[in-house]
């Protein structure tokens, strides 16, 4: 099926609706690598954020494309870490909620920074997601299967984006990285 903008709506809709059937890896009779798997599926700020890394190197970063995946995975393993341990990361919620609407705004303009400058952006934004995964992790699981399981998950979801961003049209990159930014603005005036 290709994606094209008519159809963004119906996929943002199906992604919404999925994400309650997967309730957090806390309520359900599962730990370490299965509920590190499922825990970037559970929050669709978390699920916006990832795909919007994977679009925005698909889309302005094609000759480094693996570059903001990467920092993203590699900070947010850090601020994992961080925040299973017991750190505080002050304003953790406003920097996942500043990450939806902002690569969501980098994607929809085509902004193209150095890749460093992107990259920086990335790592502050993976570790806020990292540090609220860790936060979050059930208290009875492994630190090390969990945190490989949702690595591995948001490797996917950036993947997704990716695949999204080379197998679809313009618009449609577009369409689905404003719906990102107006998906964070929401949030932001529901709050």
């Amino acid at each position: 099926m290709t994606i094209t903008p008519r159809r963004v709506p119906l996929l943002l809709a199906a992604l919404t609706m999925s994400a309650p059937a997967l309730a957090h890896p806390g309520h359900l009779q599962m730990s370490g690598f299965a509920a590190g798997l499922l825990h970037p599926l559970t929050g669709l700020d978390h699920l916006a954020a990832m795909l919007m890394v994977g679009l925005w190197a698909g889309t302005v970063f094609r000759k480094q494309l693996i570059v903001p995946p990467f920092a993203f995975v590699a900070f947010m393993l850090v601020g994992f870490v961080y925040g299973a341990m017991g750190g505080v990361l002050p304003l953790t919620e406003m920097l996942i909620l500043a990450s939806v609407i902002m690569l969501g705004a980098m994607v929809l303009f085509e902004v193209k920074p150095p890749l460093a400058a992107a990259s920086a952006l990335i790592a502050l934004f993976a570790f806020a997601h990292g540090h609220a995964h860790g936060a979050e992790m059930p208290t009875d699981t492994n630190i090390v299967s969990f945190g490989a399981g949702f690595a591995l998950m948001s490797a996917a979801l950036h993947a997704a984006g990716v695949s999204l961003a080379l197998l679809a049209n313009r618009p449609t990159a577009r369409a689905l990285s404003g719906a990102s930014t107006a998906l964070g603005l929401v949030w932001m005036f529901a709050t």
